[in-house]
């Protein structure tokens, strides 16, 4: 029997109870219980853990395709026994390329240029769990220099889009998505408008310091004025938020340099669920909410997706790869940065008094525009077949 033949029945096998290697449970990035080694672990150890098993990834890869099967279906089969997120769809995509061409050699062959420090893999499966990560958060977590990451990003094909990392060349099955959502969207908002439904929201990165260190002129023997110096290692604090057409519904500031997860995004939703009932009794009464988010990890894990079937809130589609139509990334995420550069925080208070008079600043109009501008922003995607617009 070959290695890819034995490694594939393993994986048939392992399908069904999706067992790890020890027996012992930890918790799961979605909340739940997986089983494997006990306690839980930082996410760039496990991730760099994982690398030592991807080695043998093509050797299931072309078992699967040997069977017939695609490379969205080897994908998953791949992550229902090593975890969500062992393995891109991207990267599966690319292998059963490769073995369509009648390239069967399994060698990992570093391309020309690229640094052998980290492998391109390494920083996809980064993304793909969070694609607001920094080429700065990336470079901490893999132990590697942030222009080693850069390089990769660029022959990835990634670009940084309203503070999202998306590929710079959709594939044609993300232009088909984000047609057929668009257009569904547009002819549902025809029939029957229902903007003033939306409820919206997402997360930003707030750093403390955001002055940007910049040449001067001066006199002779004057010193130049000074500007507080980025740290490697900057203090910044999330920010969620949830708004609709007539402004912002609930916010939260968390804890510093914490970041969501599928527990907190549901307890806040709870609390998105009592700004509602306080704020929008109208809505809540009388209409149903169209609940609107993007789809990072938190907020389409299955403990998320209970959480909004239990609250009874409809989720509006969104394709991926698609801040260009999130009305928190194309419009108040950039008109909030617009505010914050330049300025500098000492404490979480003095960052929560900024937004709260950021807030307070914008008029009525400010947050309809954000809504509003959706249909347009539709009907250009649709007749720019798929592609991102300004």
């Amino acid at each position: 029997m070959s290695g890819f033949e034995s490694e594939g029945r393993e994986m048939e096998g392992g399908e069904q109870d999706g067992a790890g290697e020890t027996g012992k449970e930890w918790p799961s990035a979605g909340g739940g219980r997986r089983r494997g080694r006990s306690g839980p672990e930082p996410r760039a150890i496990l991730i760099l853990k994982m690398e030592e098993k991807k080695q043998h990834f093509p050797h299931i890869m072309l078992y699967y395709f040997k069977k017939g099967k695609n490379a969205t279906e080897t994908q998953k089969k791949i992550c229902t026994v090593y975890g969500e997120g062992a393995v891109t769809d991207r990267t599966c995509q690319k292998w059963f390329a490769k073995f369509r061409a009648g390239d069967f050699s399994l060698d990992h062959a570093p391309r020309l240029g690229r640094p052998v420090e980290v492998d391109s893999s390494q920083i996809e499966t980064l993304i793909e769990n969070n694609q607001r990560y920094t080429t700065r958060e990336i470079a901490d977590i893999l132990k590697v220099s942030k222009s080693s990451v850069e390089n990769h990003l660029h022959q990835l094909g990634y670009v940084n889009r309203f503070g999202v990392w998306v590929p710079r060349t959709l594939s044609e099955k993300n232009l088909l998505d984000r047609i057929s959502a668009c257009d569904s969207l547009l002819k549902r908002n025809e029939n029957v408008p229902f903007l003033k439904q939306i409820v919206t929201g997402d997360e930003k990165w707030i750093l403390y310091n955001n002055v940007e260190q910049k040449g001067s002129w001066g006199e002779q023997n004057e010193l130049p004025p000074t500007t507080p110096k980025a740290s490697l290692h900057p203090k910044k604090v999330m920010l969620c938020i949830w708004w609709d057409w007539k402004g912002v519904l609930y916010y939260e500031l968390l804890p510093e340099n914490q970041t969501i997860n599928s527990n907190k995004y549901c307890s806040q939703l709870d609390q998105l669920k009592a700004a509602l009932d306080e704020k929008r009794p109208e809505l809540v009464n009388r209409e149903r909410i169209i609940f609107h988010q993007d789809n990072a990890r938190p907020h389409v894990s299955l403990m998320t997706r209970q959480k909004l079937l239990q609250l009874g809130w409809e989720v509006l589609i969104h394709p991926p790869y698609s801040p260009d139509i999130a009305p928190s990334d194309f419009h108040l995420f950039r008109s909030l940065q617009n505010s914050l550069n330049g300025k500098s925080f000492n404490s979480l208070e003095d960052c929560k008094r900024h937004l709260d008079q950021f807030f307070a600043q914008k008029d009525k109009k400010f947050w309809e525009d954000g809504i509003m501008k959706l249909p347009e922003k539709w009907q250009k995607v649709v007749e720019q077949n798929g592609e991102y617009v300004q």
